[in-house]
């Protein structure tokens, strides 16, 4: 891959956006490049969690400027067909049957922002900003959209898809985009240690289960969602990490997964 480094170490998978000289920008190579390597992780049974990171001063400025002129000439058709590409992304991310940690070290605009706004978590240097500024290139965060309000809510979502005003890592950590705010000195140690607490005390199949609910309960009407869990449950009970993590509990062992 040439616009980004997949690592696997022990049973995390890092994928590390690698295009410092043009800001971690999107273009349609890092979106299928990205694409593969979220692909190769949830495929590889031997990684449990993700993190996403990035090299150099920003996490990921948007679409890359050359990339934004190219699009100028595209038919409705190449547009549709790109726009689906950075659509399936963004889906796979987020309905990822492992845990996707974001680590935002600087800058996440636009695209980037999107990319932190489908992980499961968000663990953000302060110096970070977060936006969605389409707006103010005549553009729209369509796609991201989708994710976002179900991320935050209407109202929030509504004030930074509408403005496009950058805001602080603060004000994201508030508005429910950040997990957690770590000085920059401490955050790929901090990151790593929640990817190892998340591999070494949360039952895979569990957490796979749990992020296939969230993504589906939000859908549908209140009894049908009350039904499909009521299913879930049931199907929980009868896992093999269920049955461990039971007979380990009242046993009072401790169980490693």
């Amino acid at each position: 891959m040439k616009t980004l480094l997949y690592s696997p170490s022990g049973r995390i998978a890092t994928i590390t956006l690698n295009r410092p000289e043009k800001r971690n920008a999107l273009n349609a190579q890092l979106v299928q490049e990205l694409t593969e390597a979220f692909t190769q992780a949830e495929q590889d049974e031997r990684v449990k969690v993700i993190i996403l990171k990035a090299a150099g001063d920003a996490f990921c400025a948007g679409a890359d400027l050359a990339y934004l002129q190219q699009l100028q000439h595209f038919s409705h058709h190449e547009n549709l067909t790109d726009s689906n590409n950075l659509k399936q992304l963004f889906l796979k991310i987020y309905t990822l049957s492992k845990p996707v940690i974001a680590q935002v070290q600087g800058h996440a605009l636009a695209g980037g922002c999107g990319l932190a706004t489908v992980c499961d978590f968000c663990f953000s240097a302060p110096e970070a900003k977060f936006g969605y500024t389409e707006v103010k290139i005549g553009f729209i965060p369509a796609i991201v959209m989708v994710f976002l309000i179900r991320k935050i809510g209407d109202g929030k979502a509504r004030e930074l898809l509408l403005s496009g005003n950058p805001i602080s890592a603060e004000d994201a950590f508030e508005k429910g985009l950040v997990t957690r705010i770590v000085p920059l000195a401490d955050l790929e140690k901090t990151v790593l240690e929640f990817a190892d607490h998340l591999v070494n005390t949360n039952s895979a199949t569990s957490m796979k289960l749990t992020k296939q609910m969230m993504t589906r309960v939000q859908e549908q009407p209140l009894e049908d969602a009350l039904q499909y869990a009521a299913e879930m449950n049931a199907h929980a009970r009868g896992t093999e990490d269920c049955k461990r993590g039971i007979a380990a509990f009242l046993n009072k062992e401790k169980i490693i997964w």
